[in-house]
């Protein structure tokens, strides 16, 4: 176990330095000048030099890019060009909202998906499993977005259940669950139609089993077999995806928080985008770089807890 989990983490900091070499070296040749943005158009040479020295801009690529990585180590991911601020109060500030938003959508995401997912497969070849297949097809084809606006048209502007978008504030928590209701069904929909048809595939794998058909004769329920027998059993496939599905709802949020206009790290990076905020917008990509990879990280851990087998052959 030991140099199993050696293997794996040595394969995990191999990633994050890498990616981290590819994220500074993609946000450092984009074209545009920092200084220039900040000063604007009317600034004098004098000013945009000293601008890019206090910034240094001047200094060579690789010492860059180590003052950058020494600085994120401690926790210093620079100034933000835009807000004027540290990059780190910025995360730190909207970091929440964006995983409160991402964790709410993988619980409705794993309900959803579980409960569909093993009514298919226990109904395999039925009206009910068919209905389920061409549902979760509808949503995989569905963009999220397109999703969000067809949820506010319906919800929002013609029910008129919930706000349209905004965010009150945790100090009203029935008003925040409420605005966080929409983009968390927005976000979770499309997941779940994915996680639905591998949890009734991985499923009816296992239905086949000679052990299943051993517990049916012995008189087990059919719902005793399906939870209890069947689905611990079906978990490997099911954890790949929810690893990565949790790295796909942090990242998803990006264009949720836009569509509902919700406070976190989404907004944040297309707000520094526009105004070519190089610090914000190269600490938030590799934040949401390291979620993934540190996603797949934890995944190739949870394989072994589920199924020591898997040791033995990584």
């Amino acid at each position: 176990m030991s140099y199993f989990l050696l293997r794996r983490t040595i394969g995990f900091l191999a990633t994050l330095i890498a990616v981290s070499i590819v994220v500074f070296a993609v946000m450092n040749v984009l074209p545009g000048d920092p200084a220039l943005t900040i000063l604007g158009l009317d600034a004098t040479d004098d000013a945009l030099a000293a601008l890019r020295e206090d910034l240094g801009l001047n200094d060579p690529l690789l010492t860059r890019y180590f003052a950058w990585v020494g600085g994120a180590l401690v926790g210093d991911l620079g100034i933000s060009h835009s807000f004027r601020v540290p990059v780190s109060e910025l995360i730190a500030e909207r970091l929440p909202m964006t995983i409160s938003l991402a964790v709410a959508g993988m619980i409705v995401t794993l309900v959803i998906a579980l409960s569909v997912g093993i009514y298919a497969a226990s109904h395999h070849g039925k009206a009910g499993d068919w209905a389920t297949m061409f549902l979760s097809q509808l949503g995989i084809a569905v963009p999220a977005f397109w999703l969000s606006i067809l949820l506010v048209l319906l919800f929002a502007v013609k029910l008129r259940w919930l706000p349209p978008g905004g965010f009150a504030g945790w100090s009203d928590p029935v008003a925040a669950i409420r605005s966080l209701i929409l983009p968390t069904v927005a976000l979770a929909l499309v997941q779940s139609a994915v996680l639905a048809r591998v949890t009734r595939s991985s499923a009816l794998e296992v239905m086949r089993q000679d052990f299943t058909r051993t517990g049916r004769a012995s008189g087990l329920s059919q719902r005793r077999i399906l939870w209890r027998h069947v689905l611990p059993n079906a978990l490997v496939p099911i954890v790949t995806i929810v690893g990565m599905q949790f790295a796909a709802l942090v990242t998803g949020t990006i264009v949720i928080e836009n569509v509902f206009y919700l406070p976190g790290l989404g907004r944040l990076i297309f707000q520094s985008i526009a105004n070519r905020d190089l610090p914000t917008v190269q600490a938030l990509v590799m934040l949401f770089a390291v979620i993934v990879v540190t996603a797949n990280f934890i995944v190739d851990l949870l394989y072994v807890l589920i199924d020591p087998r898997l040791k033995a052959r990584t």
